[in-house]
């Protein structure tokens, strides 16, 4: 069976709370009071306490993005964020992978895969060939780069990573997924804008997947994965490359087409048994919202997204991952257990990780068939 056999993440050193940033962005010069009053109404309600950034400006170090005499923000060119990118984001993968090998029980010259994910920024040689080299990862092991996928990114690579193990079951695939995206963030009177200025914040997230090494501990079983798309919303969650940094689409229909469809898009995993525990990309407090109303969820369902969102904030693709660290940890959790992953992503995909609770080592019927089945649905 192939398994996340251990999860680890990271963030940056800099935690900044939700209020200040909330009053940095209100008291931009040339705001008006009206967009000053959205500004705050969406901080307030992102349920967000802290976020995490690469921006050093935050603790009075300068960095670019803030004049630290007027606290306004400056305007650097796409070239100067992914420059920040191309210097920061390798440390976070690597931090995240270097977790993820401790708590798998596996070495770094054990991987034969790797398996990265990221939206915020490009360079090449990548974060694959860094962990590669920095990690003392054999430089044999295969590399695949899941690029500009968005928030629902992490279930492609760890898709990528189970057909790895199906095709080689020798396989021990590390999968990363980082993102810097306030490096993206600017000042602007647009709704959508503001929105995304309310939830985004950096971090990564890594898993080491195989079916030739045993748990060490609590793991996840995969059983298979599936990609649906929404009748609509193409244009309600964009990813669009800018001149002043890449420029995030977030409207408010986002979490009301989520709703409406969400139901109907599960519908064929649902129809093979009740899930017990959700992992929801937390996008934002009204996409939870309103999943959770959607599919008629007992109010602490989705805690261990809620509390990822509260103490983080949406780090793009890295944050389910830290959904799922925070399931795998859970003393509650017990053998069999069947947890569906949920992510949102650009279109509007949704991504989708059928998954089973390992939590002894004791042997557990194969699911093979349903896997390879869910694997293989049509959109």
């Amino acid at each position: 069976m192939t398994a996340i056999l251990g999860i680890a993440t990271a963030v940056p050193a800099t935690a900044v709370s939700q209020r200040a940033v909330r009053d940095l962005f209100a008291a931009q010069p040339g705001i008006s009071r009206l967009t000053a009053r959205l500004i705050r109404a969406a901080f307030d309600r992102s349920a967000i306490d802290i976020r995490h950034t690469v921006l050093t400006d935050f603790d009075g170090v300068p960095s670019g993005f803030i004049n630290l005499e007027t606290s306004a923000f400056e305007r650097p060119t796409t070239a100067q964020r992914n420059a920040i990118y191309v210097e920061q984001a390798p440390k976070l993968f690597a931090q995240a992978a270097r977790g993820a090998l401790q708590a798998a029980g596996v070495v770094a010259s054990e991987i034969t895969h790797v398996v990265t994910a990221s939206c915020t920024g490009f360079f090449a040689p990548g974060p694959d060939f860094r962990l590669v080299r920095d990690l003392g990862i054999p430089s044999s092991a295969q590399r695949d780069h899941v690029g500009f996928l968005g928030c629902a990114a992490a279930f492609p690579a760890l898709r990528a990573a189970y057909r790895i193990c199906a095709a080689d079951p020798g396989a021990v695939v590390l999968v990363a997924c980082g993102e810097l995206c306030s490096i993206h963030l600017a000042p602007s009177s647009d709704t959508d804008q503001i929105l995304a200025s309310a939830v985004f914040a950096d971090g990564a997230g890594a898993a080491i997947v195989s079916a030739a090494r045993a748990a060490r501990g609590p793991s996840l079983v995969m059983d298979g994965f599936a990609t649906r798309l929404t009748s609509e919303g193409a244009d309600d969650m964009q990813w669009i490359i800018g001149d002043h940094g890449f420029e995030m689409t977030l409207t408010q229909e986002v979490p009301r087409i989520i709703e409406r469809e969400v139901v109907g898009l599960l519908a064929p995993v649902l129809a093979r048994g009740e899930i017990d525990r959700w992992a929801v990309h937390p996008g934002g407090r009204s996409i939870l919202d309103r999943f959770e109303h959607a599919m008629g969820l007992a109010p602490n369902a989705l805690d261990h997204s809620r509390e990822v969102l509260r103490a983080y904030g949406n780090m793009s693709s890295a944050t389910v991952l830290f959904v799922l660290q925070r399931l795998l940890a859970d003393a509650t959790l017990t053998d069999g257990e069947r947890i569906l992953g949920i992510a949102f992503g650009p279109g509007l995909t949704v991504e989708i990780a059928e998954l089973r609770a390992r939590v002894s080592t004791a042997p557990q019927p194969s699911r093979a068939a349903p896997a390879l089945a869910l694997a293989r649905a049509p959109r």
